[in-house]
């Protein structure tokens, strides 16, 4: 019962407005730099430390995550569009979603990425939790 009462804190913690704003943030601008062809989510953490530098310390850990994640997600992006990956990790997205994207499915490719990509993330971090 203690691992639920600490699980039901940290979320309590975590789905404050602000917390949830500065996770909303680090998601789009962890998607903004992980576009970019090359940069993976450990640059683009080493790249927008310096803005969680004047955060309260929860906040900024929430920030981070939401700019892994958000950089993780982006590198499925150039390799759907261009058949480019950004990282490791979406080589093989390029071979079923740069062939979508060809046949005037983007949207769904990257819809399909951005959903594995939550589900996934979700239940590791639950999992992880636990």
């Amino acid at each position: 019962m203690e691992l639920i009462h600490n699980l039901a804190t940290g979320f309590g913690v975590a789905f404050t407005f602000t917390n949830l704003l500065y996770c909303l943030v680090g998601c789009i601008l962890g998607t903004l730099i992980g576009v970019l062809p090359g940069i993976g989510p450990v640059a683009t953490i080493a790249m927008l430390l310096p803005a969680t530098y004047a955060l309260p310390p929860v906040s900024a850990l929430i920030m981070l995550a939401g700019i892994y994640y958000g950089a993780q997600y982006g590198g499925s992006t150039t390799a759907i569009l261009v058949n480019l990956p950004g990282e490791s990790s979406s080589v093989v997205t390029c071979i079923d979603g740069y062939q979508m994207a060809r046949q005037g499915r983007a949207g769904p490719a990257l819809a399909a990425a951005g959903l594995g990509s939550f589900f996934a993330g979700c239940v590791g971090t639950l999992i992880l939790a636990a």
